[in-house]
């Protein structure tokens, strides 16, 4: 019993490391600063970043549920981070009529919650993709 509480706990501190690092990721790679504009209430900020973050979940738990070991569990989890980003990026093709950043810090809830199911999408993929 003790060994699988010690092989859920490894497992669970090295996914919450690479979901804090993928955290850090996405703010950096953003133009807005999401935490200031949710902390002064913009929910469009909110469901974009909810989502992203969702996002990286869903592919951090297809990496632990597949994966043979620990070291493949992050390397699959940094891929699928690295991914996830690049999808972002090749969303701005999906939204060129408009700018993200700009939407977003007018609060742009539309804006927010297609970003919210784009992220929630793509990482739906890049998860099943880990399957295989």
């Amino acid at each position: 019993m003790l060994d699988l509480l010690a092989n859920f706990s490894v497992y669970a501190l090295s996914a919450f490391g690479v979901f804090v690092i993928a955290m850090l990721l996405i703010t950096l790679a953003t133009k807005h600063k999401e935490f200031e504009l949710i902390g002064k209430g913009n929910q469009a900020a909110a469901l974009s970043f909810g989502g992203k973050l969702f996002g990286v979940a869903l592919v951090l738990g297809s990496a632990i549920a597949h994966s043979v070991s620990l070291v493949d569990m992050v390397i699959w989890g940094f891929i699928g981070l690295v991914a996830q980003l690049l999808f972002f990026y090749l969303s701005e093709l999906i939204t060129i009529r408009f700018s993200i950043s700009e939407a977003i810090e007018k609060d742009n809830k539309a804006v927010g919650i297609l970003l919210l199911l784009l992220s929630l999408s793509i990482g739906w993929i890049i998860a099943s993709c880990l399957t295989y």
